[in-house]
């Protein structure tokens, strides 16, 4: 969740992951998400092959503008979770 006062910005550094994450190794689909009744609430959807391959991706340069800013830009932290699919897939 971002700090009101720098919802503009952290969407930006956000969106910027986007490319770059889809890209690498184990990438099943990364995709940015903006609550539809608060703006400052930013949520990526993301499916991975392993969970090793999710681990590497916490690891990548390119989240490093996101990390070193968090206490900056957020009003809370991180919130991760981690999902398991009861359905089949669509398609």
């Amino acid at each position: 969740m971002a700090k009101p006062d720098t919802r503009a910005e952290l969407q930006e550094i956000l969106h910027a992951q986007v490319e770059p994450t889809r890209a690498e190794a184990g990438c099943l689909n990364y995709d940015f998400h903006v609550d539809a009744k608060d703006p400052c609430v930013f949520v990526f959807y993301e499916n991975w092959t392993t969970l090793q391959d999710l681990d590497a991706h916490l690891t990548k340069p390119h989240l490093k503008p996101l990390f070193d800013r968090q206490g900056e830009l957020l009003a809370r932290p991180v919130e991760i979770r981690h999902l398991e699919m009861l359905s089949d897939k669509a398609g």
